[in-house]
């Protein structure tokens, strides 16, 4: 007869039916690729009203390590990982920390699938990665630094304006205090600090990652850097990155459609993501093809 803690743990590894559902498409698609696969969903989209309301947890954040450390657990790391990415970003400091974490446990074997979205600081991982599959409905988005959400580049952009027309015409001052009144100098120093850091992280990653070996490593991972992370070039820091646009700056891209089966399997994993965050309590989704998981809910963790 099972005991106590034998029930409990399989009420726990096989849960309600979303949960059933979600991790049958997970594994299937592990076992498709002979890979491990690890899905990483946001509710963003889902619960954007809470969000309004003021709940954070949406985004990349340093408590997001566990559920990672978690999911890497026991695995068999000689055999890759397919990073499933869903985010609206979040943190740089956490998303360095995560992808030196997952490139370190798995010798830099990353593939990160977006099936959606993988906006900023998620196609920053997805820039650390050998290869992104994206299909034709899948986006990421630039990866210029983000202060109070605002744009780093804009607040530094928007100074100086101010600062050379007060130069050349010091009758202008009336009208910029009150805007350069809101930037001291300590947070444009700050911003020019998140863009530097951005700029150096992702440029060693994609060296270090997708161009290892490419004698023009050093070009193309500049020539994507200025595509996504001049905040004058993509004007806005939720501009989607299409796949093709993507292909046409350098980012080494497989098309999902190159592979119908695996575009099948990969879809099935995000439409189960999709229904559990929108029919359920869940918030955020970090699973593995084992079924181990740690799943964010409104009022609390599971």
């Amino acid at each position: 007869m099972p005991s106590w803690p034998d029930v409990q743990t399989a009420v726990q590894q096989n849960g309600g039916p979303h949960d059933v559902i979600r991790r049958k498409y997970i594994a299937d698609l592990a076992a498709y690729t002979g890979r491990n696969v690890i899905v990483y969903y946001s509710g963003w989209l889902q619960k954007g009203h809470l969000i309004a309301q003021g709940m954070t947890g949406f985004e990349l954040n340093d408590g997001d390590k566990t559920g990672f450390m978690s999911t890497v657990y026991g695995l068999d790391r000689s055999k890759g990982l397919d990073l499933i990415l869903h985010t609206p970003g979040g943190d740089i400091a956490a998303c360095e920390s995560l992808v030196d974490y997952l490139r370190t446990m798995f010798s830099g074997d990353i593939r990160v699938i977006v099936p959606q979205l993988a906006m900023s600081a998620g196609t920053m991982i997805a820039l650390a990665a050998n290869v992104v599959i994206m299909g034709k409905h899948s986006s990421l988005g630039p990866i210029d630094p983000q202060i109070g959400n605002v744009p780093a580049h804009g607040i530094i952009e928007e100074f100086d304006t101010a600062k050379n027309e007060i130069a050349a015409n010091p009758a202008t001052i009336p009208v910029w205090q009150p805007i350069i009144g809101k930037y001291n100098p300590t947070l444009v120093g700050e911003a020019a600090k998140a863009i530097d850091w951005s700029v150096k992280m992702v440029d060693a990653w994609m060296q270090s990652g997708m161009f290892d070996g490419d004698p023009d490593r050093v070009t193309k991972a500049k020539y994507i850097i200025d595509e996504l992370g001049s905040h004058a070039l993509t004007l806005s820091h939720s501009r989607h990155i299409s796949l093709s646009k993507a292909q046409s700056i350098g980012i080494v891209v497989t098309p999902l459609e190159d592979d119908p089966d695996l575009q099948d399997l990969v879809l099935a994993v995000h439409h189960a993501c999709t229904l559990t965050l929108t029919e359920t309590n869940a918030f955020k989704i970090i699973e593995n093809q084992n079924a181990v998981a740690v799943i964010n809910v409104i009022q609390g963790i599971r």
